[in-house]
């Protein structure tokens, strides 16, 4: 699913130049279930966003199902976000003034669905997320945990094979954080690769595969057999 070489991003602030990741060799094999851990600023989101193709490495080479990212167009890019990675983010990253059915439509709306299939789909996705009562409330009558579900439901509303998740459980009190690590698994089992950042080592050490990133550099990889 994932494939990274020698992957280098440097950031340039003025006459500051900021290396948040150094040489990064890895690959994630199609229906994985990965933890990326590493302290504050050892340049995990920053990996993710180029796993996620919001951002490009200043060097090394990248491939997506066995496509090289860096020859992709602009348009091609978009295609990629929308159909083949789901995103799920710490702070939920919902619309506010959206109810949840039309935050998961928003996806669709991109991939050109029409109402009627937006509409059954939206519904499917917030019923399977434990949120049929929910469809028509707003992030603000809503409680962090369910506001994290319909970031799930959002992200699984064009089918996509890969899920990137950034510290979803980070907002969350520890037992809510559980019921969403459920669902991811549930998601896993379903045969979806997924890949989540998490602060949280207990969650880590469950997952097949453990990546420790410090300081920009891949320090080390745990898989474990199944």
């Amino acid at each position: 699913m994932i494939r990274m070489s020698n992957i280098h991003k440097v950031y340039h602030t003025g006459s500051v130049q900021f290396e948040a990741l150094r040489s990064v060799d890895l690959i994630i094999k199609e229906r994985e279930f990965c933890a990326v851990v590493g302290p504050s600023g050892s340049g995990k989101s920053t990996l993710m966003n180029i796993m996620g193709c919001l951002d490009v490495p200043t060097d090394g080479e990248y491939y997506l199902k066995e496509r090289p990212v860096a020859k992709m167009t602009q348009n091609q890019l978009a295609d990629v976000r929308n159909q083949t990675i789901g995103f799920v983010f710490q702070s939920f990253n919902l619309l506010p003034y959206a109810t949840a059915e039309e935050n998961v439509e928003v996806p669709l709306l991109f991939a050109g669905k029409s109402r009627k299939a937006r509409l059954e789909r939206c519904r499917y996705l917030l019923e399977r997320v434990g949120l049929g009562d929910k469809m028509k409330n707003r992030p603000t009558e809503m409680s962090g945990g369910e506001m994290q579900r319909v970031a799930i439901a959002r992200a699984l509303a064009n089918d996509p094979p890969l899920v990137l998740a950034d510290e979803p459980t980070g907002n969350l009190d520890t037992r809510t954080g559980g019921a969403i690590v459920e669902l991811f698994d549930q998601l896993h089992d379903e045969g979806r690769t997924i890949v989540m950042i998490t602060h949280d080592s207990n969650i880590a050490a469950k997952l097949p595969l453990q990546i420790y990133i410090q300081d920009g550099s891949l320090v080390d990889k745990l898989r474990i057999a199944s």
